[in-house]
Protein backbone atom coordinates (compact mmCIF):
# COMPACT_ATOMS: atom_id res chain seq x y z
CA UNK A 1 0.00 0.00 0.00
CA UNK A 2 1.12 3.27 -1.09
CA UNK A 3 1.78 5.53 1.27
CA UNK A 4 3.24 9.71 2.11
CA UNK A 5 3.04 10.71 5.56
CA UNK A 6 4.49 14.48 5.94
CA UNK A 7 5.39 15.33 9.37
CA UNK A 8 7.20 18.39 11.36
CA UNK A 9 4.34 20.94 11.16
CA UNK A 10 3.31 23.39 13.89
CA UNK A 11 3.36 26.73 15.03
CA UNK A 12 6.24 29.17 14.78
CA UNK A 13 7.33 32.80 15.32
CA UNK A 14 8.14 35.01 12.46
CA UNK A 15 11.86 34.35 11.93
CA UNK A 16 11.70 30.73 13.28
CA UNK A 17 12.74 27.38 11.55
CA UNK A 18 11.01 24.06 11.01
CA UNK A 19 11.86 21.07 9.53
CA UNK A 20 9.37 18.94 7.10
CA UNK A 21 9.68 14.84 6.59
CA UNK A 22 7.53 13.25 4.30
CA UNK A 23 8.42 9.35 4.68
CA UNK A 24 7.65 7.08 1.68
CA UNK A 25 6.91 3.38 1.78
CA UNK A 26 4.83 1.03 -0.60
CA UNK A 27 6.76 2.13 -3.67
CA UNK A 28 10.27 2.64 -5.27
CA UNK A 29 11.21 5.97 -3.50
CA UNK A 30 14.53 6.20 -5.22
CA UNK A 31 12.57 6.40 -8.83
CA UNK A 32 10.82 9.18 -8.19
CA UNK A 33 11.70 12.58 -8.51
CA UNK A 34 10.11 14.55 -5.02
CA UNK A 35 8.16 17.99 -4.45
CA UNK A 36 7.05 19.87 -2.22
CA UNK A 37 4.28 21.77 -2.27
CA UNK A 38 1.71 24.63 -0.22
CA UNK A 39 -1.88 25.65 -0.23
CA UNK A 40 -4.08 28.22 1.40
CA UNK A 41 -7.74 28.07 1.75
CA UNK A 42 -8.87 29.80 -2.08
CA UNK A 43 -5.46 29.60 -3.32
CA UNK A 44 -4.41 26.70 -6.01
CA UNK A 45 -1.50 24.53 -4.83
CA UNK A 46 1.83 26.17 -5.03
CA UNK A 47 5.04 24.12 -6.25
CA UNK A 48 7.74 25.20 -3.52
CA UNK A 49 10.78 22.65 -4.18
CA UNK A 50 12.12 20.03 -5.53
CA UNK A 51 13.98 17.46 -6.05
CA UNK A 52 15.15 14.75 -8.32
CA UNK A 53 15.92 10.92 -7.82
CA UNK A 54 19.20 10.75 -6.82
CA UNK A 55 19.24 14.06 -4.83
CA UNK A 56 21.75 15.98 -7.37
CA UNK A 57 19.69 19.00 -8.52
CA UNK A 58 16.76 21.14 -6.89
CA UNK A 59 14.64 23.75 -7.51
CA UNK A 60 12.84 26.40 -5.43
CA UNK A 61 10.26 28.82 -6.22
CA UNK A 62 11.16 32.54 -5.82
CA UNK A 63 9.33 33.02 -2.56
CA UNK A 64 11.32 30.53 -0.77
CA UNK A 65 14.61 30.59 -2.31
CA UNK A 66 17.82 31.14 0.01
CA UNK A 67 15.45 30.39 3.55
CA UNK A 68 14.26 26.76 2.20
CA UNK A 69 16.29 23.64 1.75
CA UNK A 70 14.88 20.64 0.16
CA UNK A 71 16.73 16.82 0.74
CA UNK A 72 15.94 12.98 0.71
CA UNK A 73 17.61 10.18 1.76
CA UNK A 74 16.68 7.07 -0.38
CA UNK A 75 17.66 4.83 2.23
CA UNK A 76 15.12 5.75 4.30
CA UNK A 77 12.69 6.71 1.60
CA UNK A 78 12.55 9.99 3.13
CA UNK A 79 12.45 13.83 1.63
CA UNK A 80 12.88 16.44 3.70
CA UNK A 81 12.12 20.61 3.75
CA UNK A 82 14.44 22.70 6.29
CA UNK A 83 12.51 25.91 6.65
CA UNK A 84 14.23 29.05 7.86
CA UNK A 85 13.45 32.56 8.09
CA UNK A 86 9.88 32.06 8.28
CA UNK A 87 7.40 34.39 7.18
CA UNK A 88 3.50 34.89 8.33
CA UNK A 89 3.38 34.70 4.32
CA UNK A 90 4.95 30.80 4.88
CA UNK A 91 1.44 29.47 6.60
CA UNK A 92 -0.29 27.26 4.78
CA UNK A 93 -0.62 22.95 4.30
CA UNK A 94 2.55 21.61 3.26
CA UNK A 95 2.15 18.39 1.01
CA UNK A 96 5.21 16.22 -0.48
CA UNK A 97 4.26 14.84 -3.30
CA UNK A 98 5.67 11.94 -5.78
CA UNK A 99 6.51 12.64 -9.37
CA UNK A 100 6.88 10.32 -12.07
CA UNK A 101 7.09 11.39 -15.37
CA UNK A 102 5.86 15.09 -15.01
CA UNK A 103 2.88 14.06 -12.88
CA UNK A 104 2.54 13.61 -9.53
CA UNK A 105 1.61 9.83 -8.72
CA UNK A 106 1.40 9.77 -4.85
CA UNK A 107 0.29 12.48 -2.54
CA UNK A 108 0.72 13.07 1.19
CA UNK A 109 -2.04 14.20 3.20
CA UNK A 110 -0.33 17.11 4.74
CA UNK A 111 0.87 19.02 7.98
CA UNK A 112 -0.01 22.59 8.97
CA UNK A 113 2.66 25.02 9.13
CA UNK A 114 1.51 28.78 10.79
CA UNK A 115 4.12 31.25 11.34
CA UNK A 116 2.42 34.18 14.15
CA UNK A 117 3.70 36.19 16.72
Amino acid sequence: QVSLVESGGGLVQPGGSLRLSCAASGFSFRDYNMNWYRQTPGKERELVARITRAGDSTNYADSVKGRFTISRDNAKSTVYLQMNSLKPEDTAVYYCGAVYQWSVSYWGQGTQVTVSS
